[in-house]
Order: structure tokens, then C-alpha cells, then sequence
């Protein structure tokens, strides 16, 4: 089995729960349109090609200059998101944006999908306006997750393909979604047909070890019934790979070696590695745009001394554009 490294990662301009996000949401509300490019450099230089936006809006305010709304996150940088595109742009990455989230409660029925109206249609409409030139802005992730009960829900197809249908008429025409309830798939018939009906092109599924819902073993079964479920359907597999830990409500980075397992397991079967995340688990040692606790330093050199280690270091990311196995 070959190892991957990991070459995908969430970050976001302030973390959704403020409890969880302690450890940066006051240094990255204070970046500057430098900070953020040097932030997206470590990413880059660590290995990182694809990075995902976890969203442009939060609780009612946006964190760009909308003219569609005129309630603003308090960030010393003026425009974020074109801060963050505009050094994607500069190192060759693939940024995936995600559209949301403009109400509370960011999460509830799909209903209101977190947007309680047409809200999330009127923005998609200016980020591609305002944004779309970007070379880096290179797809849409759909923030509102998907809650996985052995299979997606109907309503939850519904509206993935409903909005993702909607965003390549206007956009970016890649879609990434990345659901929770891994540990509950089978993988039978019934799973294989909603993949093939479902509108988007990467499902990043979460291994959910971070959480604390499963277990290395039963990784290794789920991720083996997708391998097999996606090759039915036609369809890449990608992983999100949870770096974090809680330390009572506060995510920590994990060690290494519980990474390197996660690593270990899910690389045989996916054919993309994204992570939960670089921004607040990792930072390169001296960073002067560090944003994390302490010893996210350490779990940036443990590996980066893995990438070495196994000579993965520079090793080209796998997009999983189709089903062939890497």
C-alpha cells in the first residue's frame, strides 16, 4: 500500500464555534492581505494544493464587502477573501469557497438550509461576480453538511443538486461536499445508486476520529465499502481527515501518531487526503502568522518529518478526477 500525503485542507476567516476556534479566531480576525498570503504560502510550501473556504458569511454578517449586505465581520483585513484568492491565485492553488453561512443557526433543516431564504443564491450570484476571474477560485463547497444515517437523506440530495445545478450556471463548476455520519454506511445497492444521483463531484467523507465517534478499525471497514461503492458508482473518494482533539470544548491538534494512523488507514482506499485543518493544528516553527495552540508547531514538524521519512515530500496530489486508483 502507498502512503498519500495530505494535500487538502479546510481553513476559515473566524471558526463557526467560538468555543472550538479559541485557540485562533482573535489572531486570524487580525491578519492583514499580507498574513493571509504568507499563511496560504506555509500551506503550499507544507504540501497543501486544494484548500477549502469553510465559509464567507457567519451569523447575519459577511466577511467580504457585500452589496448585497451591509452587516460586516470587524477584520483588519479589508477583503479577506480576495486576500485569500489573490495569493491562490500567486501559488497555483485550488480554492473551493464555501457558501455560507448567513443565518443562525448555521445548521438545521434543510428547509432553510441555513439560509433562511434565497440568501444563499443571491450570494452565490456576487461571489461569482465579484470573484469568479480568480484562477484559484476553482469550485464551491456547500457547508451545510450532509448528516449521513446509513444513507443521505432525500431531502439532502434535493438540495445538493438543486444548488449545484444552480452554481456551474453562474461559476466555478466543481462541488464539494463533506458529510458527517461516515461510520454508519454500508455501501449496498441502495448507497451506490444515491451516489450516482447525486450532482457533485467530490464527497469528502469525515473519518470522524477527532470527534471521538469510531474507531481506527472501523475506519478501515467504512473506507474499504466506499472504495467499493464509488468504484460502482463512478465517483472519487475523497477523505477529511480530523487533525484536531477536544480539550474540553477547545480543539487542540492531536499527535502525530494518532495522525499517522489516520494517514496509514485512509490512504489505502481514497484517492485524495483532506484534512481538518492546517489552520489552528499546524504552524510552521518561527511562523510569524502563527494561529494555533503551541503545539501545533510540533505537529507541523512530526510531519513534515513524516513527509520526509516516507518520501512524500513534493509528491504530486492526487485530484481523483476519476476513479483510478493512484
Amino acid at each position: 500500500m502507498k502512503l498519500k500525503r495530505l494535500t487538502g485542507t479546510w481553513f476559515d476567516f473566524y471558526h463557526p464555534n467560538p468555543y472550538e476556534g479559541d485557540c485562533w479566531n482573535s489572531t486570524t480576525q487580525r491578519f492583514t492581505d499580507s498574513d493571509w498570503d504568507l499563511k496560504l504560502t506555509e500551506m503550499a510550501e507544507a504540501g497543501f494544493d486544494t484548500l477549502v473556504l469553510l465559509n464567507v458569511a457567519l451569523h447575519g454578517k459577511a466577511f467580504y464587502p457585500s452589496d448585497i449586505w451591509t452587516y460586516r465581520w470587524d477584520t483588519v483585513c479589508p477583503d479577506p477573501l480576495e486576500a485569500v484568492l489573490k495569493a491562490g491565485d500567486r501559488l497555483g492553488l485550488t480554492i473551493y469557497v464555501g457558501l455560507g453561512f448567513f443565518t443562525t443557526p448555521i445548521m438545521g433543516s434543510l428547509s432553510i438550509s441555513g439560509d433562511a431564504s434565497n440568501l444563499k443564491y443571491d450570494f452565490a450570484r456576487e461571489l461569482a461576480a465579484k470573484y469568479g476571474h480568480h484562477a484559484s477560485f476553482a469550485g464551491w463547497y456547500l457547508p451545510v453538511e450532509a448528516a449521513i444515517f446509513t444513507y443521505f437523506s432525500d431531502e439532502y440530495i434535493a438540495y445538493a443538486n438543486d444548488l449545484a445545478g444552480f452554481l456551474r450556471r453562474i461559476g466555478p463548476q466543481k462541488v464539494l461536499i463533506a458529510p458527517y455520519g461516515t461510520r454508519s454506511i454500508t455501501g449496498d445497492d441502495r448507497f451506490v445508486a444515491q451516489l450516482r444521483a447525486l450532482e457533485v463531484d467530490y464527497i469528502a467523507y469525515q473519518d470522524e476520529i477527532g470527534v471521538d465517534r469510531t474507531t481506527f478499525e472501523a475506519v478501515n471497514e467504512t473506507f474499504a465499502r466506499l472504495r467499493e461503492a464509488h468504484d460502482r458508482a463512478g465517483k472519487p473518494l475523497w477523505a477529511d481527515l480530523e487533525l484536531f482533539r477536544f480539550a474540553g470544548k477547545v480543539l487542540h491538534p492531536a499527535p502525530f501518531e494518532r495522525v499517522k494512523r489516520q494517514i496509514e488507514i485512509v490512504s489505502a482506499y481514497a484517492d485524495k487526503l483532506l484534512c481538518y485543518q492546517y489552520l489552528g493544528m499546524m504552524n510552521k516553527p518561527g511562523s510569524p502568522v502563527h494561529a494555533g495552540h503551541e503545539t501545533s508547531v510540533r505537529l507541523y514538524e512530526d510531519y513534515m518529518a513524516f513527509l520526509d521519512e516516507s518520501g512524500l515530500r513534493g509528491a504530486a496530489g492526487q485530484e481523483g478526477a476519476g476513479t483510478e486508483r493512484p
